[in-house]
C-alpha cells in the first residue's frame, strides 16, 4: 500500500486534472512533477475571472428581479460612509466581520475574530452571518454583537432596509469582508464603515473588489492562514490561531445522553457521510467498510451523523452494511454535533462543515478530498490527515460538477491506514 506520509501533512497530490481530461480519466491526466508534489499549477493555467464567475451571472448577482438589483444599488450608494478614524491598539474600534456562510467556512473564519480580540482587547466586535450558521457563533466569547441575516435577505427590500439601519446605528469604523462575494461586500458597504477590507485578485470575486476600499493579496497555503492575512491592514501579523468554539451545557447533556444510549461510553468514532455537493461524496459502502475495520481491529464502534433527508438515507446504508459496528445518530443541531465531536476519538468525512468543526475542537480528523485541493481546504491542525489521490484544477462551478471518480480514487485501505496512524499515535491498543 502507498505510504500516506506524516500524520500532520496531507497526502501528496498524485495527478493534475483539467475538465478536458474527464472523458479519458486518469489515462489522460497530466502528471507534472511540480503539480504532483505541491498541489499547485502555473498561474497562467488558473481559471480566468470569466471562467470563475460564469457568463450568465449579472455582475455577480444571483438572477433575481431587476428592481431588487436597483434597490440594492440605491442602498449601497446612498448616504455617505462614516468619517474615517485612525485605529490604534489603545483605542476601542468598532469592527464588523462579514462571513455569511457556509458552516465549514464560518468555522475556519473563527480565528479572525479571536485575533481581532487579542489585538484590540477593548474593541466592539460584531459578526454578520446567515441563519444556517448562526448557532455556531452564539456565545462566542470574542463576539459582542451577532447579526443574523434571514433567508432571502438579499432579495427583500424590507430586510435590506432593516439591515442597513441596524448596521448604521452600530457606527462601524472598519468592515472586513471575509467571503469575497457581492453579497458579503454589500453588507460591508451597508455598514457605513469607511474602511472596508477585502480580498484582491482571485479571491475577491464578483463585485467585491469594487465595493471594498482596501484589497489584500493573500498567499497563505491554507484558507485559515489566508483569512488571517486579511487583518494585516490593521497591524495584525501572524497571530496565534485559535477557534474558541462555544460550549453550552445543554448541548453537552444531550450529547452525553446520545452516547450513553448507544453504548459508546468506552470511546467511539464519528462518520459523516454527507457533503454540500455530490462531487464531494465518498461511497457509502466504503464508509461501512471503515466502520467494520475500526470495530474489528480496534474495538472502536462508530456513530454516523447526518443532516437532511439525503444524508439520512446515506447514513442508513452505512449502518445496515456495517455488521453492527456503526450506530445511527438522531438528527442533531450544530451545538450537539460540536459536543459529540469533542468526545469522539476521531472523525472521518469529506470536505464539509462537520469535518472542520471537529478539527476546530481538537478532534483528530481524516479528511477525504477529490475536486477541491486538500492542501488549501483540508482540516486545519497537526492532528489531522487529509487524503487526496486525484486533484482537479478548475472553477468552483466545474468542481461542483466533477465526476465521482475524483472521490472514488480514495481507497478504503488508505482511509483505514490513516485511522490506524491516528489511533496508534493517541495510544489506543488493538483489539
Amino acid at each position: 500500500m502507498r505510504d500516506i506520509g506524516d500524520v500532520d501533512q496531507p497526502v501528496v497530490l498524485s495527478f493534475y486534472h483539467r475538465p478536458d481530461h474527464w472523458d479519458n480519466g486518469a489515462n489522460r491526466a497530466t502528471t507534472t512533477a511540480a503539480a504532483a508534489m505541491s498541489g499547485t499549477v502555473p498561474k497562467s493555467e488558473l481559471p480566468t475571472r470569466r471562467e470563475e464567475t460564469g457568463k450568465n451571472i449579472y455582475w455577480g448577482f444571483p438572477p433575481f428581479n431587476t428592481i431588487i438589483v436597483r434597490f440594492v444599488y440605491f442602498l449601497v450608494k446612498s448616504a455617505p460612509a462614516m468619517p474615517p478614524k485612525t485605529i490604534e491598539t489603545t483605542e476601542s474600534p468598532r469592527i464588523l466581520l462579514v462571513r455569511l456562510s457556509a458552516i465549514g467556512d464560518v468555522v475556519q473564519s473563527m480565528p479572525m475574530i479571536c485575533a481581532l480580540r487579542e489585538h484590540f482587547p477593548r474593541a466592539m466586535l460584531a459578526w454578520a452571518v446567515e441563519r444556517k450558521a448562526v448557532e455556531l457563533l452564539k456565545g462566542h466569547e470574542d463576539i459582542d454583537e451577532l447579526i443574523c441575516l434571514p433567508r432571502g435577505w438579499l432579495k427583500s427590500p424590507v430586510e435590506l432596509w432593516k439591515l442597513r439601519r441596524r448596521l448604521r446605528n452600530l457606527r462601524f469604523d472598519v468592515a472586513i469582508d471575509g467571503q469575497g462575494l457581492t453579497k458579503s461586500a454589500v453588507v460591508a458597504r451597508l455598514s457605513g464603515a469607511r474602511r472596508r477590507i477585502g480580498y484582491a485578485d482571485y479571491w475577491g470575486r464578483e463585485l467585491s473588489r469594487l465595493l471594498n476600499t482596501e484589497l489584500v493579496h493573500t498567499i497563505g497555503p491554507h484558507v485559515v492562514q489566508r483569512n488571517l492575512q486579511l487583518l494585516q491592514p490593521l497591524g495584525i501579523e501572524s497571530p496565534e490561531i485559535r477557534f474558541k468554539v462555544p460550549r453550552h451545557e445543554s448541548n453537552k447533556e444531550t450529547a452525553d445522553q446520545m452516547i450513553a444510549q448507544r453504548g459508546l461510553g468506552g470511546g467511539f468514532g464519528l462518520l459523516n457521510a454527507g457533503a454540500g455537493w455530490p462531487s464531494k461524496l465518498w461511497p457509502t459502502e466504503r464508509y461501512a467498510e471503515v466502520a467494520v475495520y475500526l470495530g474489528q481491529e480496534w474495538s472502536l464502534p462508530t456513530m454516523v451523523v447526518w443532516g437532511g433527508a439525503d444524508e439520512r438515507a446515506r447514513a442508513k446504508q452505512i449502518v445496515s452494511n456495517s455488521r453492527g459496528h456503526a450506530r445511527m445518530a438522531p438528527q442533531t443541531t450544530l451545538g450537539v454535533l460540536t459536543e459529540l465531536s469533542r468526545e469522539a476519538t476521531l472523525l472521518v468525512g469529506s470536505d464539509t462543515g462537520p469535518l472542520h468543526l471537529a478539527a476546530a475542537v481538537g478532534t483528530p480528523c481524516v479528511g477525504l478530498y477529490g475536486p477541491w485541493p486538500a492542501q488549501r481546504h483540508g482540516p486545519f491542525g497537526p492532528k489531522n490527515i487529509a487524503l487526496q489521490e486525484v486533484f482537479f484544477e478548475g472553477s468552483t462551478r466545474e468542481r461542483r460538477k466533477a465526476p465521482p471518480y475524483f472521490m472514488e480514487a480514495i481507497s478504503t485501505q488508505l482511509v483505514c491506514e490513516a485511522c490506524k496512524r491516528i489511533i496508534r499515535r493517541d495510544g489506543r491498543k488493538a483489539a
